[in-house]
């Protein structure tokens, strides 16, 4: 498969601040959703500063998932589970299909519940009539709206989450102790700690980030005419130095926010006694009198604003799986009369999430759980794309380097381990 020779003139000009904020901090900002600051809003309340480490330990890993699954897309020219549809036979097609799918539910209901939850601290309205209202706007934008427009908002939509590096500052946490507690592991691996490992793995590594990156670079072609496969197939060395940037760029700032996320609950609730967190309104409310009140409003903002990016990427997401897994064709470029099954889809879900909702259950250990649902869904799913883009029948000259197949396995090892690990521990315990 040698590489096209097709114009790129978007990709060619140079980045302003809007084209900086590009696919990639989309993904990674869609990567930091509710379900992760829950997660890692609870790993720094239950273990304060030491789980500092879990965030430059994780980077080379996002970094690596991200990267081959908008490679797979980019050079293959087809989304995740199309190119698992060519390559692989039914009998694991479906249970990998069916296990992202339900894992993208699961996700997009409890974020759903993080916005009511957050938002219930600002608008005093009932959290379910929140989630119902929320629930309306995101689907009308994926409806009625164009794939142009849902890029625009998520660019600005990702930038909320700077929300929680100010309110880590307001925080005010000895330097000297955060340098330690980063570098140098504080954490003893029982259970509790096991599966909170496995959650920020799960949440930082999720399933449907694998989808919606593939995807998006399939979505990224068409819109610049290429509507045939073999329009898509191949990638130019810029076009691959461009989506390496991009990715890069997006996981650190990705990598950023869970930082300072830990950071701001390690260094305020776990000193004052509150390790265990049971809401998101919990969570913002208790930095009020610890950080300040502006402390409280800035996490549950970014919330929010970073919810009404990653819902949609989810129930997408959960629409990719289910019609590439049965070999149809779906598209956030095509309109709803020519996709019935793909925007189908993507309603359902959102309605499925939304009843969720309905059924009492905890919302910020809703969170945490769907965090350790991904993390277990992870490792399959990873190891099927690292075979895929080492493939040369289905990536020409494009399989994957040295560097790549090495982090990328290590990735798959590590994910096992601790999902294993965490398995024995429930055993055992």
């Amino acid at each position: 498969m040698t590489a096209p020779d097709h114009p790129t003139p978007e990709l060619r000009k140079k980045p302003g601040l809007l084209r900086l904020v590009g696919g990639g901090v989309i993904t990674g900002a869609a990567d930091d959703d509710p379900s992760a600051i829950g997660t890692y809003a609870s790993a720094g309340a239950k273990f304060g500063l030491g789980f500092l480490w879990i965030a430059p330990v994780l980077l080379p890993m996002m970094v690596v998932v991200v990267y081959v699954s908008a490679k797979l897309g980019q050079v293959y020219g087809k989304g995740l589970f199309a190119a698992v549809r060519d390559r692989y036979p039914r009998w694991i097609l479906y249970p990998a299909m069916l296990g992202a799918f339900t894992g993208n539910v699961i996700e997009a209901a409890a974020n759903l519940g993080g916005i009511g939850a957050a938002l219930n601290l600002l608008v005093p309205l009932p959290v379910p009539l929140i989630v119902v209202i929320a629930a309306a706007v995101i689907l009308a934008f994926q409806i009625l709206g164009s794939y142009a427009l849902l890029r625009r908002l998520f660019r600005w939509l990702a930038l909320a989450l700077f929300a929680y590096v100010a309110a880590a500052i307001m925080a005010r946490p000895d330097p000297a102790e955060i340098l330690s507690r980063t570098f140098v592991p504080h954490l003893a691996l029982d259970g509790d700690a096991l599966a909170m490992i496995v959650a920020c793995i799960g949440t930082s590594l999720s399933a449907y980030i694998y989808t919606w990156q593939s995807n998006q670079e399939v979505e990224e072609e068409i819109g610049q005419g290429r509507h045939s496969l073999r329009q898509r197939k191949g990638a130019t060395d810029a076009e691959l130095r461009r989506t390496r940037r991009e990715v890069i760029t997006g996981m650190l700032f990705s990598n950023l926010i869970l930082y300072f996320i830990i950071l701001s609950t390690g260094a305020t609730l776990h000193p004052a006694g509150q390790t265990a967190i049971d809401s998101a309104a919990q969570a913002a409310s208790a930095l009020e009198p610890l950080a300040g009140s502006g402390a409280k409003i800035l996490f549950a903002l970014g919330i929010v604003g970073v919810g009404f990016l990653a819902v949609p990427v989810m129930t997408t997401g959960a629409a990719y799986d289910l019609v590439q897994g049965l070999g149809r064709e779906g598209s956030l470029h095509a309109r709803p009369s020519e996709a019935k099954l793909f925007y189908g889809t993507i309603a359902a879900v959102t309605a499925v999430a939304v009843g969720l909702n309905f059924l009492g259950f905890n919302p910020m250990r809703a969170l945490v759980w769907s965090g350790i649902v991904q993390g277990v869904s992870v490792p399959p799913l990873l190891c099927l794309m690292m075979l895929m883009t080492s493939d040369p029948m289905m990536m020409g000259e494009r399989v994957n380097g040295r560097l790549v197949t090495v982090l990328g396995w290590a990735t798959v090892a590590v994910t096992f381990a601790a999902t294993a690990g965490l398995a024995a521990s429930w055993i055992i315990g």
